[in-house]
């Protein structure tokens, strides 16, 4: 029992999920820290200062009163908040990350292709090429010269015995 856990621990992908969590939360600072300090005071510049704080009553009036809120709140502000983060976070893995990653497997793809295809074009090639060399030698003969089976060193007048004697 044991020994399985300590399989399943050792696997690639739990190490590389292990560090793509932490890397996550890291980012997850950044992408925090670019809303809030960047995107939040833009969109303040038309109203509010703090994207979160927008707001709006559903019924009542949005007061406090007391350090009580007065009303039902719905906070339309951090939604669009989380959203805006999330975009970003979205927009920076996809165009930082993954859009690389795939040219680069695109590329390394084709290369693999490519290298397999000249293999294959100098193997038949090559073929060709003995084809050729071979059709070349036999019509170099000429029409005099009977055609042999492949492999065979008998070529000329017939064989053994086929001397005349004038």
């Amino acid at each position: 029992m044991l020994g399985g856990f300590k399989a399943f621990l050792m696997r690639g992908n739990v190490i590389d999920l292990a560090v793509a969590v932490v890397i996550g939360a890291a980012f997850t600072n950044i992408v925090n820290s670019v809303v809030k300090g960047i995107i939040n005071p833009i969109v303040g510049a038309f109203g509010t200062k703090d994207l979160e704080s927008y707001a709006s009553c559903l019924r009542g009036a949005c007061v406090v009163v007391n350090g009580e809120m007065q009303g039902i709140q719905i906070q339309w502000g951090l939604v669009l908040s989380a959203v805006l983060s999330f975009l970003i976070t979205a927009a920076v893995v996809y165009f930082l990350m993954v859009l690389p990653m795939a040219k680069i497997l695109a590329k390394r793809a084709a290369h693999e292709k490519a290298k397999e295809g000249v293999e294959e074009v100098l193997e038949v090639s090559e073929l060709e090429v003995l084809k050729e060399i071979r059709d070349h030698l036999v019509a170099q003969r000429g029409p005099h010269v009977n055609n042999t089976t492949p492999g065979s060193a008998v070529a000329g007048g017939g064989g053994a015995g086929a001397h005349s004697t004038s």
